[in-house]
Parts: structure tokens; sequence; C-alpha cells
């Protein structure tokens, strides 16, 4: 039977700091809009409090947990044991993301010093902790970071584009159309 917690703990800060792949749920309002789920990896995470987290945007295929939590916050962040013992940790709370041109992106980057650039970093204020069993996660052996999303993103521009342009460009709005990046002229 799982657990809840009103805070993180050491045991739970121990757990979230060895998996080396999390999950991210976000979902807009609207009754037919679409649920998402994202994997996330790297070293993009990190515990900012024993309440507040915070995860790195490197980008991806779409901008729906940014439009989602600019709609309405709700995130859930999901750790798996993929080895050792059987363990699934869940981080309910309030999210925001913290676009690459906010005036608190600089401050907030320094807590990933293996990265120089990002689309945001999302922090969230956590407002329910809890640990299950997770006894039908299989185990995995971790052969490493698939490094595609890194180099593309350490890649320079080709097109006469900067980074940030191409990330208003392409993320201006979600799959259900509402607003991601915000565009220079709306900042």
């Amino acid at each position: 039977m799982g657990k809840t917690y009103d805070k993180l703990n050491d045991r739970l800060i121990d757990f979230i700091s060895a998996q080396k792949m999390f999950f991210v749920a976000t979902a807009p309002l609207a009754d037919d809009g679409h649920v998402n789920v994202s994997p996330k990896g790297y070293d993009s995470f990190v515990v900012i409090d024993e309440e507040t987290v915070a995860w790195l945007d490197l980008g991806g295929s779409g901008i729906e947990t940014m439009a989602h939590l600019k709609e309405n916050g709700r995130i859930t962040i999901m750790f798996c044991a993929f080895e050792g013992a059987a363990n699934i940790v869940r981080l309910y709370g309030k999210g925001e993301a913290v676009q690459f041109d906010d005036p608190r992106f600089p401050d907030l980057l320094k807590l990933f010093p293996a990265f120089d650039k990002a689309r945001a970093i999302v922090t969230v204020k956590l407002d329910r902790i809890s640990d299950s069993c997770g006894w039908g996660v299989p185990f995995y052996d971790f052969k490493g970071e698939r490094e595609q999303l890194r180099r593309y993103a350490d890649n320079p521009r080709t097109d006469g584009r900067t980074w940030e342009q191409r990330w208003r460009e392409g993320n201006a709005t979600s799959i259900d159309g509402l607003p991601g990046i915000k565009s220079e002229t709306s900042s």
C-alpha cells in the first residue's frame, strides 16, 4: 500500500536522485483536450527544497507541458525504480515554466551546470507526494543517455535563425491551440 507525504524526506530525495529517467504528465482543462505524458532523461532534475523541484526543458516534439502549465499549472512527475527495490514516487503540484528569456531564467539555469541553454525550466511547488510498490515495473539496465537531443541543442543553427527564434516559431501553440512559447512582442 502506498504512502503519502507532505514534504520530501531524505529517503525520497535519494530515490529520486538515483533515477535515470522520469515522466511528466499534464492536461488542459478542456474535456476534449489531450493529456500529455513525456519521458525525461539526462541530469535534468533537481530538488530545490523539500517542497520544490525543477527540471530542465531541453525541447522536444511539442510544447504541451508549457501550454498546460500556463493554463492551469497542474503537473505530476513520476519516478520508477528500474533496478533495485521496487518503488514508484509521484510528485503532484503546481508548476510554472520559466521561459529562456524570463529574467529569472539565468539564475535557475545555474541549477543545471552541465547545460548552457534550454527552452525553459519548470519549477514545481509540491502539494502531494506519494510512493507505492512498483511491483509491475520491470528491471532494465541503464546503458547510457541518447545523445541526439543534446547534439541537436548544442549544434549551431544553419538556417539563419537563432535557437530563440526557432523555439518561438515552432512552439507557439500546443496541439489543442493553447499558447506555448511567448513571442518577442508578447513578452
